[in-house]
């Protein structure tokens, strides 16, 4: 679900540990054009939660009691209008947060990150961006590295892959070894408005939602 224009933007926090929704919810509430629209301790009521009142966005513990946030998120995503998911985690290279971010996450947040930077990261994901840091996609990247996908899986990403131009090649190859746009233009000698463009049809066609599920696709496809 995305919010209208110039309506606030709705926020569900599903964490366990009750100082950490305290905190998320103070963070929130100092934001005018965000409201918290509940929280939930666990993952089952959370879905509860997110039934009853249709948030815009979701903050989303992985390791809670009852029902993980691995499954929560998989039953989130499978939703008509799913809210975008920001997975809140206590390591920045989780291996499950790879899960998370390959299972349609839109995001993922460090519990001691800055508030002006949480506030920002649940606008900019409303928004239909991604908060990744370039730091922890190079981290989760290498941890793709180190699996091998499945041959169903292979072919399916091959295929995916010679849908795109040799540009768009090229610049998912840059974006999956972890670059930033801006490495990424400087080094092809496009403008930042062109690398983006690339990386938004790149992900169209990959049916991605984030840079690191590019990175898991050329994997899988044996360009990384």
């Amino acid at each position: 679900m995305t919010e209208a224009a110039g309506d606030p933007i709705r926020v569900v926090i599903i964490d366990d540990d009750a100082l950490v929704r305290t905190a998320l919810a103070m963070i929130l509430r100092d934001d005018a054009g965000i409201e918290l629209a509940g929280e939930a301790d666990d993952g089952q009521a959370g879905l509860e939660l997110v039934a009853r009142v249709a948030p815009d966005v979701v903050l989303l513990d992985i390791r809670m009691p009852r029902l993980d946030g691995l499954e929560a998120l998989t039953r989130l995503m499978s939703r008509p209008a799913p809210p975008k998911v920001i997975v809140l985690t206590t390591f920045d290279a989780d291996d499950y947060v790879l899960r998370a971010l390959r299972d349609g996450a839109s995001g993922f947040l460090l519990k001691h990150t800055p508030p002006a930077e949480i506030v920002a990261a649940v606008h900019k994901v409303a928004a239909g961006g991604h908060m990744l840091s370039p730091s922890v996609t190079a981290q989760l990247i290498t941890r793709l590295r180190e699996t091998n996908p499945e041959p169903r899986r292979a072919l399916d990403a091959q295929a995916l892959t010679e849908t795109l131009t040799d540009r768009e090649r090229e610049v998912a190859i840059a974006v999956g070894e972890g670059k930033a746009n801006a490495q990424i233009a400087e080094e092809l000698y496009l403008s930042m408005a062109t690398v983006k463009a690339h990386v938004s049809r790149i992900m169209v066609k990959f049916a991605a939602t984030n840079r690191v599920q590019i990175a898991n696709r050329l994997h899988d496809a044996g360009l990384l």
